[in-house]
């Protein structure tokens, strides 16, 4: 397999480097914006690069990993569509949910693969965590906390051009709600704060955020998000049944400490970014990508999973915003599917 990535930030750096290293990827070749980089990231793995997206598409790889900057995810996309190549893309898919409606449309008329990058269905904890409540072992699940807690804020110039907290960090959270519990958010009842840099508010964004979400079936969940915690990088998803809770991110390097006296639990050391938290996840999805664009197996993240989440995300938003409880389906129903 031949697989062309586009992007080298740091996702795409880290990208490169698992494509490398995967023995089922025979050759790897790069294009981003900045040539140069995309040069002096393939010398240092000793691949090619391209001059351009175009290059990158003449030479016909087996399957395109998109991780470039999220403004430029619809028009790759719909690249790969042209192509007809399987694609891979970073979420989101597009900015906006008419976009998303538009690129799923090109996706579906060309009929080729596409998977999303929702890397925690692909962690072990939150498998395993599906699985138990899948086989009945908690029992009836009455209440689902999930967090993603940054060490530290990203620069200021990103903020503008992110969507907002919910639709650029909550997201993990809310695809890994709805691929877990096997439902979907039908409300949410949003807030926020801005207690630390002055660039969140002025591009009216928060820097932590909570939701209360009701799922389909009734169950709760209550989700976290902060771009402040300074212990490390915290990601967790708790269930907690009528017989049995299980937590998927409890471990030894958990980024928190007990205030109990005499307890060392866990000793760390925290992890300090999503690299180090989910680097076996990171593997596994490409490796399933690459299963995908083989045509081994059906894409196990899908484009519909992405516009299902951002719809959740942005009701996060309008409810933070207006101070009122919002119904995905509002959401949902002001871009219907083209």
């Amino acid at each position: 397999m031949r697989i062309g990535l586009i992007g080298v930030g740091r996702i795409g750096s880290l990208h490169a480097q698992t494509l490398h290293d995967l023995e089922i990827v025979e050759s790897v070749f790069l294009a981003d914006a900045d040539v140069a980089r995309a040069h002096e990231t393939a010398d240092k793995l000793g691949i090619a690069a391209a001059g351009s997206v175009a290059e990158l598409f003449a030479s016909r790889p087996d399957g395109v990993v998109i991780a470039a900057a999220t403004q430029a995810h619809a028009e790759l996309v719909h690249l790969a569509a042209a192509a007809g190549v399987p694609a891979f893309c970073e979420k989101p898919l597009a900015s906006d949910l008419a976009g998303t409606h538009e690129t799923l449309a090109t996706v579906a008329a060309a009929g080729i693969p596409l998977q999303m990058g929702f890397q925690r269905r692909f962690d072990a904890g939150y498998a395993a965590a599906r699985e138990a409540l899948a086989a009945g072992e908690l029992g009836r699940l009455h209440a689902v906390w999930a967090c993603t807690l940054d060490p530290a804020p990203p620069h200021a110039s990103y903020i503008p051009a992110s969507g907002g907290i919910f639709a650029d960090c909550s997201v993990h959270d809310i695809d890994a709600v709805r691929w877990v519990t096997g439902h979907e958010v039908v409300e949410v009842m949003a807030t926020g704060a801005n207690r630390g840099a002055d660039f969140f508010a002025e591009a009216g964004d928060v820097d932590t955020a909570n939701a209360l979400m009701t799922l389909d079936d009734g169950t709760l969940v209550a989700l976290a998000a902060s771009r402040y915690n300074g212990s490390g990088y915290d990601v967790r998803l708790e269930l907690h049944g009528s017989q049995r809770t299980v937590i998927a991110g409890l471990d030894e390097r958990l980024p928190a400490g007990s205030a109990e006296p005499g307890v060392t639990w866990p000793g760390g050391p925290a992890y300090a970014n999503f690299a180090e938290r989910f680097s076996e996840a990171y593997v596994a999805e490409l490796r399933a990508f690459v299963d995908v664009a083989a045509g081994r197996i059906e894409s196990p993240c899908r484009g519909e999973d992405a516009l299902a989440a951002l719809c959740v995300a942005h009701a996060c938003e309008r409810s933070r915003r207006e101070g009122r409880s919002v119904r995905v389906e509002e959401i949902a129903q002001e871009v219907p599917p083209q």
